[in-house]
């Protein structure tokens, strides 16, 4: 691949989407003229990705495509480049980035067919794909913060693309408040390493951390910080309240924050400065107990929603900690092998509900039902999806997920065991939505109906990896192209798997969860209704989502931020600066008025003292006038009279 091709995987969608901002009023005219222009930017940049993959592949030697520029330095000792590195895990993610948003592209041409904003729904797209390209294609700290902050800000204007409406302006606030937070954990790590190295190249920093140039301390603090940015943006706890609520934006942009950009960067980041993190135990252990506590957490409130995308958010969250657990148990290919898979069942979820919403109205389970006869195309890929998610094999979800629990029983027992007890949750939850969504009678009004091909194509499309791509890394081919071996030997082909224990252990809790929803939303052998009365303290903490929300904006937004910090903050001002700035006005005017009493002594004393002196100057000119009559027999009279004078008193001191 050249040097220009990749820039353009980058710039295509960027300049797409400036295009369509630049002509928003011609494509308010005609928008579908913006779709397709945004389609053609994604897919452009897919064929190159796809070609700068096929060269990684085929040929010797070539481990990275790079290119990059100078952007500013400050004699020999500090070089800011803006440098691009089409590596293994960049080119990977760039493929995943690109196909999911282009199927997300295409999809949204039906889902967001009459909408007034179009065409700038579009704009947004191509800028938050660009945005996120850019991220994972940087080779220097400063500038993946940059696109970092670019793909906060582009998450910000899509979900609240409804902006009228409350609920979603106040989602998208939520978002962009609550990753800044983790964000200045990053920018902190950031400027630690660049005093520390003096370099924001990220291989430099990433050797230097493997041959132990980097201080302990040091490179411990720093990736925690990294950590602290990665735990806001992948909506690990306890910074994940935002993402439920991201869910008010239009349902195909939440396919591509949940699968592919936003909440994946943050496992990207980690991956990407993987030898920091493991130069530091105490990070490592960090990161998969984060991890751990998330997956079992979020899968616990997904138990008890009732909105499909919030059940379906609560499951990326609980998903982005397994990937924090694989990558802090196990290593680089594990956790971003299940990034890989995640994004195509989870990507094909989303607009599966959005198919569900189109042909309903509603994302409330309670209001469906029955939908499997009306809906057969989404019923069917929405149960493929639900199966690959539960991790039952052969589906992609299963070998991801159970090379992450092979990672943690071989270190970690207790995370292992959350994150087997989450196995059942996944299951159990999955199919609690598809049973009460796609089973029995329909609850709700109007007549369901299948969605038009534009929006079915991308879903029969995203079928194919959720059924295949697990085998990728059958016999450690997707780790070997990461450049990591297996650690487990768990990878033994599509049916020699099967012999492993593990994976048997694994498939008998998920399929006791499927079972399980099974006997309660199918066959109705259990009541539901019973088991949250017996259980009622936990379900009302499940439902009240552990109180998170009450305890940011009660306790830490009210009391300490607002009561605490703001009313501090209101003190000092009143009567630090504002007290500061009265006193010296105060003691302006007091000693104005001190001075005012010696006005008497300044006018007849010194205004006298400088006045007698003028009008000595100006008698003793006067009497001087007098002898300039301007006749030369004076002048010389004068000039006699003065050598007279001057011999005489020569002669009388001599």
């Amino acid at each position: 691949m050249t040097q220009t091709g990749l820039w353009l995987i980058m710039l295509l969608p960027l300049i797409c989407g400036a295009l369509i901002a630049m002509g928003y009023a011609f494509f308010c005219k005609k928008p579908a003229l913006s779709g397709y222009l945004g389609i053609a930017g994604v897919g452009g940049s897919l064929l190159l990705s796809i070609w700068g993959l096929t060269g990684l592949l085929g040929k010797e030697g070539v481990s990275h495509y790079a290119s990059g520029f100078s952007w500013f330095s400050i004699g020999n000792s500090v070089d800011i480049s803006l440098n691009l590195n089409f590596d293994p895990l960049a080119g990977i993610m760039c493929f995943v980035i690109l196909f999911v948003s282009l199927m997300v592209h295409i999809y949204s041409q039906g889902y967001m067919h009459g909408d007034k904003g179009y065409p700038r729904y579009y704009a947004f797209l191509s800028f938050f794909t660009a945005s996120m390209l850019g991220l994972v294609l940087s080779d220097n700290l400063l500038f993946t913060f940059f696109f970092w902050e670019l793909v906060g800000l582009a998450s910000y204007l899509l979900i609240g693309f409804w902006f009228t409406r409350p609920a979603a302006a106040n989602a998208a606030k939520k978002a962009f408040i609550v990753t800044r937070i983790g964000d200045v954990g990053f920018l902190a790590a950031i400027l630690i390493l660049f005093a520390n190295t003096g370099t924001l190249d990220i291989n430099s920093l990433n050797g230097m951390a493997e041959m132990g140039f980097i201080g302990a301390g040091t490179v411990t603090v720093a990736a925690l910080g990294i950590f602290a940015g990665a735990v806001g943006k992948s909506a690990q706890f306890p910074l994940h309240v935002w993402l439920p609520d991201a869910m008010e934006g239009p349902t195909p942009v939440s396919a591509l924050i949940h699968a592919a950009t936003m909440v994946a960067a943050g496992v990207f980041l980690v991956a990407r400065t993987y030898p920091i993190f493991e130069s530091s135990a105490t990070a490592m252990l960090w990161v998969s107990i984060i991890g751990a506590v998330t997956a079992i957490f979020a899968a616990t409130m997904a138990l008890v929603m009732n909105d499909m995308k919030r059940i379906l958010a609560y499951s990326t969250v609980s998903q982005l900690g397994y990937m924090m657990l694989g990558l802090g148990t196990g290593g680089i290919a594990i956790g971003i092998f299940h990034l890989f898979n995640h994004a195509f069942f989870k990507s094909l979820l989303f607009l599966g509900s959005g198919s569900v919403n189109h042909a309903t109205g509603t994302f409330d389970i309670r209001e469906m039902g029955g939908l499997s006869k009306p809906m057969p195309v989404t019923s069917k890929t929405f149960l493929i999806a639900s199966l690959s998610l539960a991790g039952i094999w052969p589906l992609s979800g299963f070998f991801s997920k159970d090379e992450i629990l092979a990672g943690a029983m071989d270190g970690q027992v207790i995370l292992f065991i959350l994150a087997l007890i989450t196995v059942f949750l996944t299951a159990f939850y999955m199919f609690r939505l598809y049973f009460v969504a796609f089973g029995g009678t329909y609850r709700g009004k109007g007549h369901p109906h299948e969605s038009p091909k534009v929006m079915s194509w991308p879903l029969l499309i995203l079928v194919v990896p959720s059924v295949i791509s697990g085998l990728l890394n059958a016999g450690g081919s997707f780790s070997g192209f990461l450049g990591e071996e297996v650690h487990t030997g768990f990878f033994e082909g599509l049916f020699g798997i099967l012999l492993h224990p593990l994976a048997l252990v694994s498939l008998a809790v998920a399929g006791g969860g499927i079972y399980l929803a099974f006997l309660m939303y199918k066959k109705k052998s259990l009541s539901p209704a019973v088991f949250s009365e017996r259980f009622k303290w936990l379900y009302m903490i499940f439902s009240k989502k552990y109180w998170m929300d009450e305890l940011y904006e009660g306790v830490i937004s009210r009391t300490l931020l607002m009561k605490g910090l703001f009313a501090f903050a209101a003190f000092f001002d009143k009567k630090v600066v504002d007290g500061g700035l009265n006193g010296f006005f105060i003691q302006k005017v007091l000693f104005s008025r001190l001075f005012s009493r010696f006005r008497t002594a300044d006018e007849r004393i010194v205004d006298g003292a400088v006045n007698g002196v003028a009008a000595i100057t100006v008698e003793s000119g006067k009497v001087g006038r007098k002898a300039q009559t301007g006749q030369l027999q004076s002048y010389g009279i004068y000039l006699a009279a003065g050598v007279v004078v001057l011999v005489m008193a020569a002669l009388i001191i001599w």
